[in-house]
């Protein structure tokens, strides 16, 4: 191929590529199962476009978010959309664990008057390292009714972080596993910057063991569509472990 015709196809590639990101959303909503619904921001990790996944849970008394926006320009975006599709206000935000992608908009949230929980573990480690934090602090794993809905926030030890939490809805099979689980399609742990390597089978064993036969299991930064996600974290928890034993 002449050079010239070369470059011109290459620049008009990254240009269409450029493009393409500008102009892709940047949130998005997917319904779940009954009144569960994912919504996906997105952030720049190791040079790529990432999603990151939250849910929220619509009930008569109002919405219930877990975890906020990686993007901070969407903080107001989501509470409008929810508003305008649901005609309910959210009432409360759970973060998950205190990394950014979890944390970003607990502030604004608590300045729109909506209740903001983590657990107080997260918060020690959210003032450590100077990022948002809840109002509301949880100092044991605790059990939430909102309306018709009841759910458990449970800490099953350390993984992906030390403060990592879930989220399990017994009767509907809902299990909110954030960070901690990642998809059948990863190939590793992801970021384990702040990860207890040696733990992490142990507590996705924990999370196994208290969350029976789950329907759904949602996770963070991959497809939660395969409910294998849990057992192949477990493997690569296990592999993990021995390597680093060595």
């Amino acid at each position: 191929m002449p050079r010239k015709i070369y470059l011109v196809f290459a620049f008009s590639f990254i240009g269409l590529s450029v493009f393409s990101q500008m102009n892709a959303p940047k949130l998005k909503i997917t319904p779940l199962t009954g009144d569960f619904y994912i919504y996906t921001t997105y952030n720049t990790y190791e040079n790529s476009r990432t999603p990151a996944n939250g849910m929220y849970l619509v009930t008569e008394k109002g919405v219930v978010m877990f975890d906020t926006p990686w993007d901070t320009t969407q903080f107001q975006p989501l509470l409008d959309t929810i508003i305008a599709r649901h005609h309910q206000p959210v009432i409360m935000a759970f973060a998950t664990h205190w990394h950014s992608d979890k944390t970003n908009g607990l502030e604004y949230y608590r300045q729109q008057g909506i209740k903001t929980y983590t657990t107080v573990l997260t918060d020690e480690l959210s003032k450590k390292n100077d990022k948002k934090r809840a109002e509301f602090l949880m100092t044991k794993d605790t059990v939430f009714q909102v309306g018709p809905y009841r759910f458990e926030a449970y800490y099953p030890g350390e993984g992906h972080t030390s403060d990592n939490i879930i989220v399990w809805f017994e009767k509907e099979k809902v299990l909110y596993g954030g960070c901690l689980i990642k998809g059948v399609d990863d190939k590793t742990l992801g970021y384990l910057g702040d990860a207890n390597v040696s733990a992490y089978e142990k507590t996705l064993r924990n999370v196994q063991d208290h969350c029976r036969s789950p329907r759904h299991i949602v996770i963070a930064h991959s497809d939660w569509r395969n409910t294998n996600s849990l057992k192949h974290s477990i493997k690569m928890a296990k592999k993990l472990k021995k390597n680093n034993s060595r």
